[in-house]
């Protein structure tokens, strides 16, 4: 991704706005406000090490800091204002796909997202006035074990307060809201932090940092980060409306539509009752002009007609560009979120990519601090997240220029794509409105086997007797691969599927002696359990979300993605639990 040098107007604004971006256009968006407490820094005087300094209270930052304080470890978390959200502007991201929302549950947040967002499976596309593509994500294998849904759309700044709320429940993490960070250094010990408040300026000590601050972050100066970027000349104008009379409750994408000079469309539903419509502007559009309150309401009747009631909650303008950092771990230094990597908004890979990145960082540096595994384990966060995020970038760039063909071949390829498509059902895979966000695979992984690297979907089993963790559950109902992630309490989970011989049982009972691992039978319907530790597989789901057949082990991590598989319980086993906390 060479540097381009395409100019930006200074009113459009980046997808990932920086600090200080204000917006007051429409009505807004009312966010909560959160205290500022004078650090004990400054009232002592004294300079504190910390393990975890988390900068940046963004969906990312807020996301290691509920997946650390769930996993009892303390942290701290700076952030520069007192709010979830960016005050003035948008509501940002707001499609969550799986992955996330089994992230979210694990953390415990779910179901105030389910309450609150909006569900949805279908995306319907169109050229002109003819449909030329859709799709049912709940027909999809990537979505349909899960019983999370395949998206729900949702304004991001609820999902931030979710996760304060749910901070604020586990405790062990420290919030401190209106802490400026001015200055950084670090060493082979450890790393100092100048943070500056509204009392006074302090310095802290962390042994490991992460910055979750955005893609204007000064870490990457700091830390002499190099990165990759590419600037185009896409440029859009958002606007979140209500609708007296609203669409239906589906993606619509337009790649040409008629009522937008034939630019491209986004219409999505968010929570609120509140629409969510992204419109393409030419290349040389005067930003200040297109976000109009008056240009954007004749842009909604054009498209849905001269009587549309609608009220308008926000507008702006935006561009985008893809950004990614050559490494993700530099020193003490762990980049995350936009920090790591900026993407297209397109098939929603940039906040959800965020949250990965959270929950991948946040067992490892558990591990690492409990003494239960070795340090070079944190190396595996950029070989795991780096290969995702330009995996995510490469995915998005290619939507991009799906929509903003350059002259020439490009826009002969699209033309001919819309018009195939329109006839021929093998066409309409070339229609690239934006893929839809998965959980990316680990390829490259040092710490994963072959068979390693794939996400677990969080599907469901039946509790037996003497059910995984005793948890007071009734025999026979139903729990999820979340529930067994939480009972292993950051530890690696070993699932045995079919009987287990003696043998394999007393290997089972010293694998799990003295060190972070815990081990479940699986059991089909007719089977016998031989452990004490069993749940049953009846349907068969939890066996296919481990991608394993017959007798077999699964190996999975406290993210839920796999870190080996096997048959034996024998000497590959030990391998892979070894290799998984990085002491090979």
């Amino acid at each position: 991704m060479p540097e381009t040098n395409t100019p930006t107007h200074p009113a459009w604004r980046e997808i990932a706005p920086p600090p200080g971006y204000e917006f007051t256009g429409g009505a807004g968006y009312a966010l909560p406000e959160y205290p500022f407490v004078v650090p004990p820094e400054l009232q002592s005087g004294a300079v504190v090490r910390h393990p975890v300094v988390i900068v940046g209270g963004g969906i990312t930052g807020l996301t290691l800091a509920c997946s650390l304080a769930r996993l009892g470890v303390d942290a701290v978390l700076l952030d520069e204002d007192n709010t979830v959200g960016v005050k003035g502007a948008s509501s940002r991201g707001i499609c969550y796909t799986q992955k996330s929302l089994e992230i979210f549950h694990r953390l415990g947040i779910y179901e105030r997202i389910a309450k609150k967002g909006v569900q949805w499976s279908v995306g319907r596309t169109f050229a002109g006035h003819d449909e030329v593509y859709s799709f049912d994500l709940r027909e999809q294998s990537n979505f349909n074990l899960s019983t999370q849904p395949p998206f729900i759309n949702i304004q991001q700044f609820y999902i931030e307060g979710f996760l304060v709320e749910r901070i604020y429940e586990l405790g062990h993490v420290d919030l401190r809201w209106k802490n400026r960070v001015t200055a950084f250094k670090q060493n082979d010990e450890f790393a100092t932090l100048t943070v500056e408040t509204p009392a006074g300026s302090y310095q802290i000590e962390a042994n490991h940092v992460i910055d979750a601050t955005g893609c204007s972050t000064p870490f990457h100066q700091w830390c002499a980060a190099t990165l990759q970027t590419k600037r185009g000349d896409d440029r859009w104008c958002i606007a979140d409306v209500r609708f007296t009379k609203h669409p239906p409750v589906e993606r619509h994408t337009w790649i040409e539509a008629p009522f937008n000079e034939n630019r491209a469309v986004w219409q999505h539903l968010m929570a609120d009752d509140v629409w969510r419509i992204d419109y393409q502007m030419a290349p040389n559009a005067d930003p200040n002009y297109v976000s109009r309150e008056d240009v954007v309401r004749e842009r909604l009747a054009r498209q849905f007609g001269p009587d549309v009631g609608v009220d308008i909650v926000w507008v702006g303008p935006y561009a985008y560009r893809s950004q990614c950092v050559d490494r993700l771990r530099m020193g003490r230094v762990f980049f995350m979120g936009d920090t790591a990597k900026v993407v297209s908004p397109f098939g929603a890979r940039g906040g959800n990519t965020g949250v990965a990145d959270a929950d991948n960082l946040a067992w490892k540096l558990a591990a690492v601090l409990r003494g239960q595994a070795r340090p070079a384990l944190l190396d595996s966060y950029h070989d795991e997240r780096h290969e995702a995020a330009r995996q995510n970038v490469l995915v998005t760039n290619r939507t991009a220029r799906f929509l903003r063909p350059a002259d020439g071949v490009e826009r002969l390829f699209r033309s001919a794509a819309i018009s195939l498509a329109k006839q021929y059902a093998f066409a309409r895979s070339l229609i690239n409105t934006g893929r839809m966000a998965v959980a990316n695979s680990y390829t490259r992984s040092p710490i994963c086997g072959p068979t390693g690297g794939l996400s677990v979907q969080n599907v469901a089993f039946s509790w037996a007797d003497g059910e995984a963790g005793s948890n007071g559950t009734r025999p026979g109902s139903q729990g999820v691969v979340n529930d067994l992630l939480t009972w292993a309490q950051g530890h690696l989970l070993v699932l045995v599927f079919g009987d287990v011989s003696a043998a394999a049982s007393q290997r089972l009972r010293q694998l799990t002696n003295g060190r972070p691992v815990r081990s479940v039978q699986v059991v089909g319907t007719d089977g016998q359990p031989q452990a004490f530790e069993h749940v049953r597989d009846p349907k068969g789901h939890l066996q296919g979300a481990c991608h394993v057949f017959g007798h077999a082990w699964a190996l999975v991590r406290p993210d839920g993605y796999l870190a080996a598989t096997g048959e034996a319980v024998d000497d590959q086993l030990v391998h892979a639990i070894e290799k998984c906390l990085g002491h090979q």
